[in-house]
């Protein structure tokens, strides 16, 4: 008889909320100022898909942003604690990640800016936050904590993959596998291709035309999110816009998910994953899950939008 094989927990870390809570602060408002400096200069994409991060093999990154006709990108480094600051005509400014206030942070990657040549305003209040205070006033939040800034990225690297798996089984409109540093979450979303009713707003500090915009269509959406005070942990969620009736009632897998009637979408607690034998099987099953509930109780055209799981190399039979 073979031995099971225990799972490597290394690959899926811990995160528990509360050991971590200052630096994650500190950490979402870090990416909101590099967030506002990508909002500054693209143009506008549908769903505000124009102003996300994307997960990289060292942390996450704006990918390149137009500055009349030169480029720049800025780049969090999760494994050697910077961030980094390059042009496409050979400049390169870092900055240091460590315990320091938002404000210092924010002086110095608008001088790491004016140094590369590249001159840029932003708005410097935060969105999507409660009682903000602006970045360049903000002496308040100044933790970072390398060990688990890495164990963040690490987990959204795995998540992403997972998600890029659960994507490639979707021919309809899909967004990319991206970071919303606005509310710090990395999210998946698919479209049934219908037109939703306008969106009620009511997200602090985010105008409501945005919020509208983003939900112009039927959507059902996952993702992954580190937690806050009212959900003290990190966990995957799923939700669909508009919510079709008997959503919330539905059973869904694994067994650890269940439906907020707070948040109005299916959690799933990161641990239930992280300690799974299989977490990856364990993730796929709540995407999977998730999904059908919102297609299947919305009434969505799955004949023409679904699809297998791709495969590397191999093209998708039509």
């Amino acid at each position: 008889m073979t031995a099971r094989r225990e799972p490597d927990r290394s690959v899926w870390p811990d995160l528990p909320y509360e050991a971590w809570k200052e630096s994650y602060a500190t950490l979402h408002l870090w990416t909101q100022i590099v967030g506002k400096i990508r909002l500054a200069q693209t143009p506008w994409l549908n769903h505000s898909w124009h102003v996300v991060l994307y997960v990289t093999d060292r942390g996450l990154t704006t990918s390149p942003i137009p500055c009349g006709r030169r480029l720049f990108q800025i780049d969090f480094d999760f494994l050697e604690h910077k961030l980094v600051v390059t042009t496409a005509d050979g400049g390169r400014k870092e900055i240091a990640l460590r315990p320091k206030p938002v404000a210092e942070f924010y002086r110095e990657v608008m001088q790491a800016l004016s140094a590369l040549g590249i001159d840029i305003r932003i708005d410097d209040m935060p969105n999507e936050l409660p009682e903000p205070t602006r970045f360049s006033e903000d002496e308040t939040h100044a933790s970072y904590d390398p060990d688990y800034a890495k164990r963040l990225w690490r987990i959204l690297l795995q998540s992403a993959r997972v998600f890029g798996a659960f994507r490639s089984s979707f021919i309809g409109k899909c967004s990319p596998v991206h970071f919303f540093w606005g509310s710090f979450d990395l999210a998946v979303t698919r479209f049934s291709g219908r037109r939703a009713p306008p969106h009620p707003g009511g997200v602090p500090y985010l105008p409501e035309a945005v919020a509208r915009e983003a939900y112009s269509h039927e959507v059902s959406s996952a993702g992954f999110w580190p937690g806050n005070d009212v959900v003290p942990y990190p966990a995957f969620y799923s939700y669909a816009y508009p919510e079709p009736p008997g959503f919330a009632a539905a059973l869904v897998r694994p067994s650890a998910a269940f439906y907020s009637t707070e948040l109005h979408e299916f959690l799933l607690p990161y641990e239930a994953v992280r300690t799974a034998d299989d977490p990856d099987g364990a993730l796929m099953n709540f995407l999977v899950s998730t999904y059908e509930t919102a297609a299947v109780n919305g009434g969505w055209n799955r004949a023409e939008l679904e699809c297998g799981i791709g495969v590397p190399g191999k093209p998708r039979p039509v």
